[in-house]
């Protein structure tokens, strides 16, 4: 009596065991096919001064408390043009465009796909403006920046090196001539 117990015990955990890989590729499946409510739901939250990178496959997980991440299965441009037309729906925020300096120094002959990749992008950007700056530092800005605001980066497929967008939002609402002509009154009517 006490062996089968035993073997019913053992036979249990055997099982438990077996499952649980299972239910850990289908949370990795529903959070990738459902990245863009996962997107949805969080943007309302995201405001002036927040991030949203949309990252290469490559783009490592950080440690920082203010950094989130979510998978999407997808090509970049394709999740990049589906990001941007949920900002621009949103009414409160707008982009700031960075890209990696590297990604224009990148030939075809090193990143097979590269040509196709940039022209892509620069038509999803359309005529937003781009900065560019070097990739180490966005790691340093990210690093100083998720102390204060949230980052949120959603992790895509692509694997062509530097070519991650990051987007630090603005208000969408509130121009910098209306923020200096408020500063400038406050400043006037405090003498």
């Amino acid at each position: 009596m006490k062996s089968a117990a035993i073997l019913l015990v053992a036979a249990e955990l055997f099982l438990a065991g077996c499952t649980a890989p299972t239910k850990e590729k289908e949370n990795l499946k529903v959070s990738s096919s459902n990245w863009e409510q996962e997107f949805n739901a969080k943007l309302p939250m995201l405001g002036h001064r927040n991030w949203i990178l949309i990252v290469d496959k490559a783009f490592p997980e950080q440690n920082a408390a203010g950094i989130e991440y979510i998978y999407a299965n997808e090509d970049l441009n394709a999740v990049l043009k589906k990001v941007l037309a949920q900002i621009n729906l949103s009414g409160h925020v707008k982009p700031i465009v960075y890209r990696d300096k590297e990604l224009g120094f990148i030939s075809e002959q090193q990143a097979k796909g590269v040509t196709q990749f940039k022209t892509g992008i620069v038509n999803t950007l359309g005529n937003l403006p781009v900065q560019t700056m070097l990739h180490d530092s966005v790691f340093k800005k990210l690093d100083s920046e998720s102390k204060l605001f949230k980052v949120l980066v959603i992790k895509t497929n692509e694997v062509i090196p530097y070519t991650s967008v990051f987007l630090q939002l603005d208000c969408a609402y509130w121009t910098k001539s209306k923020e200096d002509t408020l500063r400038n009154r406050m400043k006037h009517d405090m003498k």
